[in-house]
């Protein structure tokens, strides 16, 4: 990449700046644990004091506040705890993304008051939109979503609710409803019946309990027993 393309990450420790120069894409993968080195996110293997103007960084700073002067040490620090910038194309894909896994996240965990049953992905976008909801790319999706549900308040009807519902499975579905089970709910209670069927207590998501009745009449065709038995 150009270095024209390469932005500033900083990082501001021990009451010094430490910047490094970087590529942008590169940069955002390493951070993700994908397959990248650093020598492909720096542009230059330096640490600078201030990089604009190009004045490196002394070795006595670095080893006293990273307890190394190695550049490649010190600018993995720099990813890990400072401020890596995002290009304009990569911030308007990341609000996007975020913007998804927050609808998921509201669908999911948060019902209609009226009807009981969760907000369509389409009803929740809309909200977000008339609500003027700013999303933030920086944080993720559940440290935003209590904020961002107390703002839709006045535009949707909505409300956290978390189920316990009791179910009864037969045996020889159990195979896969377990999978199902243990991917979609937190299992409080299980007991076993004469015959072999599983009777538990589980704990979901409001959002998530038609998900879950769907998948479990995929399995049985209907054969299995489901109550809502607390609500909070």
């Amino acid at each position: 990449m150009p270095k024209e393309k390469s932005v500033i990450a900083k990082l501001r420790k021990g009451g010094k700046e430490f910047e490094i120069l970087i590529n942008p894409e590169e940069a955002q993968a390493y951070k993700q644990g994908k397959n990248v080195s650093l020598e492909q996110v720096l542009v230059l293997e330096e640490i600078f004091e201030d990089a604009k103007k190009g004045t490196r960084a002394s070795a006595q700073d670095m080893q006293k506040i990273f307890t190394t002067d190695k550049a490649l040490a010190v600018a993995a620090i720099i990813l890990k705890e400072g401020h890596v910038p995002l290009t304009e194309d990569m911030l308007k894909s990341e609000m996007e993304q975020r913007k998804k896994q927050i609808v998921q996240l509201i669908h999911r965990n948060v019902i209609d008051p009226t009807t009981k049953r969760p907000h369509p992905p389409n009803r929740i976008e809309t909200a977000l939109s008339d609500a003027k909801i700013r999303i933030d790319p920086h944080k993720t999706a559940e440290a935003q979503l209590h904020d961002i549900v107390k703002g839709l308040q006045l535009h949707l009807p909505i409300k956290f609710e978390t189920r316990q519902l009791y179910l009864r499975i037969s045996v020889k579905h159990l195979g896969k409803a377990l999978s199902v089970l243990k991917h979609l709910t937190k299992i409080l209670k299980e007991t076993w019946d004469t015959d072999g069927s599983l009777m538990a207590t589980v704990e979901i998501p409001a959002g998530l309990q038609e998900e879950l009745e769907t998948s479990l009449n995929n399995i049985t065709k209907g054969d299995f027993e489901l109550k809502i038995i607390g609500a909070k």
